[in-house]
């Protein structure tokens, strides 16, 4: 387990210095939703399109893996809903439901590409980004029904889905497997401009994750905190790599399909919890503390999946 939690450790130091460099009175607060929006409309995109671009994905069994990855997310869906009547008896609002529901099922791809590559090498970073392609746009959809269902405030769901087909994560991923597909490479400028700049998303993006945190929010945290960490920690891993066996799979395969799982959730989601009446300081308070526990669960879950593997 320590040459996995020694592999990661980069990765949460790199967090760790965006919480650190967020509350720095060197840096102008105004810097970070610039760097934001630069990494989300730019540099990610360019990271997740090459990576499909130039992926090989001769010896994945993409099919099964897509599979298993849209069934993992409808049990996880299946199981919350079915949680929202005992939340609800226990006195948890509508609006509180939403964020437990989106930060149980969200999943950060800075901290998964970022460990993937660590574990995995490019075949890892090709993994990941796959499972981004087939995952992104149901997951978005059920997030965005679960809000405007259980939600309150303003919110308007044609024009969500306007962006959500405008999402720059979506197109970079679906141009990407665009020209994987091409009978030609791209032209050698073009990629290395874009190779130029994808290089820098993964450092930025875990500073960006870093930098939102708010730790004072997860100091004390409430029973809705504790049970939405648990199930994307712990439930989450555990059903993912349960249908993944099922269906065959095992090696890196599985294990990166673990990691997948056990990332903390995505910050994203508290853009659209404040966005579309959800609870977004228990959003804020709920990815402070999952990604503090995951420094521990993740090589956990990796060391498990590991044995389990090559068994």
């Amino acid at each position: 387990m320590l040459p996995i939690f020694e592999s990661i450790l980069p990765i949460f130091l790199l967090v760790l210095l965006g919480v650190v460099l967020r509350r720095s009175p060197l840096l102008d607060p105004g810097l970070w939703p610039g760097l934001e929006t630069l990494g989300y409309y730019v540099l990610f995109p360019a990271l997740l399109f090459l990576t499909l671009a130039e992926a090989d994905f001769a010896g994945l069994e993409l099919g099964t893996i897509g599979l298993v990855s849209l069934i993992a997310i409808g049990v996880m869906a299946a199981l919350l809903l079915a949680l929202h009547p005992l939340m609800r008896a226990r006195g948890v609002s509508d609006a509180s439901y939403t964020s437990v529901f989106q930060t149980a099922s969200r999943w950060n791809a800075f901290i998964a590409l970022a460990i993937a590559e660590r574990i995995a090498g490019p075949q890892g970073l090709a993994l990941v980004a796959l499972v981004m392609a087939v995952i992104i746009i149901p997951l978005n959809l059920t997030n965005v029904a679960i809000m405007v269902w259980f939600g309150s405030g303003t919110r308007s769901f044609g024009s969500f889905i306007r962006r959500l087909a405008g999402n720059p994560l979506i197109l970079g991923c679906m141009a990407g497997l665009v020209v994987n597909a091409l009978p030609f490479d791209l032209y050698p400028p073009l990629e290395q401009t874009v190779d130029l700049m994808s290089r820098s998303a993964l450092g930025l993006g875990l500073l960006m994750v870093g930098a939102a945190l708010k730790v004072s929010d997860a100091l004390r945290p409430g029973p809705a905190v504790l049970l939405a960490t648990g199930l994307k920690l712990v439930v989450f891993p555990v059903l993912m790599v349960a249908i993944a066996l099922l269906a065959g799979l095992g090696g890196q395969t599985l294990i990166v399909l673990s990691l997948c799982a056990a990332v903390p959730t995505a910050m994203n989601g508290y853009l659209l919890a404040r966005q579309m009446g959800g609870d977004a300081p228990l959003y804020a308070a709920v990815a402070t503390l999952q990604t503090a526990a995951s420094f521990i669960t993740i090589p956990a879950v990796l060391a498990v999946t590991a044995q389990l593997a090559g068994g």
